[in-house]
């Protein structure tokens, strides 16, 4: 999983600031997110909880379904994190497997 297109969302708690991402390495950008390695949104509101996530077979789509999410509702986001991870569990420990 650690170097398959990915495209994510990050919070600080349950139904807090969302942030949605995308990148070609999910554990290694993550744990850049998780130790406020780089300055930033996500720094700055302590968005470390992956709550979502989607692996994508190519860079091109994850791009595509970033851009698609950020343009959606926050209510739409907030569905679709709960229909996967009704209880927004950070989901990192999976992903490190």
């Amino acid at each position: 999983m650690a170097h398959q297109p990915a495209t994510y969302i990050l919070t600080n708690k349950k139904n807090g600031t969302l942030y949605i991402g995308v990148t070609s390495n999910l554990i290694q950008r993550v744990w850049l997110h998780k130790t406020k390695a780089t300055q930033g949104f996500s720094s700055k509101y302590g968005l470390d909880k992956l709550v979502y996530y989607e692996i994508h077979s190519d860079i091109h789509g994850a791009i595509l379904r970033e851009k698609q999410l950020k343009k959606w509702r926050r209510e739409w986001k907030l569905n679709l994190i709960n229909q996967q991870n009704p209880s927004w569990t950070d989901l990192w420990e999976q992903v490190i497997g």
